[in-house]
């Protein structure tokens, strides 16, 4: 990798042995690699936390079309989910946990489009104009499926996308924590459906509360937004926003991965105080 400055989120040699076996290899044949994958997602990591546009990329990083053409192609073929679910598999296991969850919770975020276009709608409860973050998390706060659509359509609705997704990919899965807008027809559709129990967390009482297995979500959506790409959605497709969320958890749990296998350096052991030697007696 070549030298030059390191950017805060560049990866560390840590982060990137824990990466580095879920990246794609260079394809055989055709023109030598000009840029280490390294490097590659040092880049994407580097518009995602940094909010800027893929035509900014510092000039110290490989060039904004050859970044963004590895995320658009790991996008398409699925490499970011794969590499996604594997670390998330990984924390799970590190922790403690099953690789399978078997309880969730779910909630949704509204956040603005821009001028760039795509799908869009007007959320009239939140009163924002733009397109709606479905989230499904388990109860470490990790991501296990993220469905973007357009605002305007209802969360029980949106919610259903969610849960047929779910009910392919995590046939453990029993328990779904939700709020008050997704009581109703919502909880007898997701039991005959999916068999799973659908329990409302309500809000008892006036004023701010930490309400109970709904606070892990609103702090993953936390986490989410100390990447500036993902304070509005600036992409065309949902397809590229849903891509977007995955590859900021993909970098939340590296670096927890990295923390948890650094090594404990022994402790320090006391040293035993110098003896003060007598002068020599004179002859």
């Amino acid at each position: 990798m070549p030298e030059r400055p390191a950017y805060p989120t560049d990866l560390t040699d840590a982060e990137w042995a824990i990466l580095e076996p879920h990246v794609p290899a260079p394809k055989s044949g055709g023109r030598p690699v000009t840029h280490p994958r390294r490097e590659i997602c040092n880049a994407i990591f580097y518009v995602l936390r940094s909010g800027g546009a893929w035509r900014l990329l510092p000039h110290e990083l490989p060039p904004w079309q050859t970044a963004y053409g590895y995320f658009r192609a790991w996008r398409r073929d699925g490499t970011w989910p794969r590499m996604h679910d594997a670390l998330r598999t990984a924390v799970r296991v590190a922790a403690g946990r099953p690789p399978q969850p078997s309880a969730a919770i779910l909630d949704s975020q509204s956040v603005k489009t821009t001028a760039r276009g795509g799908l869009r709608g007007y959320d009239a409860g939140k009163k924002v104009s733009g397109r709606k973050r479905h989230l499904l998390v388990d109860t470490l706060g990790l991501l296990l499926l993220v469905v973007v659509h357009a605002a305007n359509l209802q969360d029980r609705d949106g919610a259903k996308l969610v849960c047929l997704r779910a009910k392919r990919q995590y046939p453990r899965l029993r328990l779904i924590w939700a709020d008050g807008g997704y009581r109703g027809k919502l909880v007898r559709w997701v039991a005959t459906l999916c068999h799973w129990t659908l329990r409302i967390v309500k809000q008892t009482g006036t004023g701010f509360q930490v309400l109970p297995k709904r606070w892990i979500v609103e702090r993953t959506f936390a986490w989410l937004l100390h990447f500036r790409r993902l304070s509005k959605d600036y992409e065309f497709l949902p397809e590229t926003s849903e891509a977007m969320i995955q590859v900021a958890m993909i970098h939340v749990m590296v670096r927890r991965l990295a923390r948890q296998h650094r090594p404990v350096l022994p402790a320090a052991q006391p040293v035993a105080p110098l003896l003060s030697v007598p002068p020599p007696l004179a002859a």
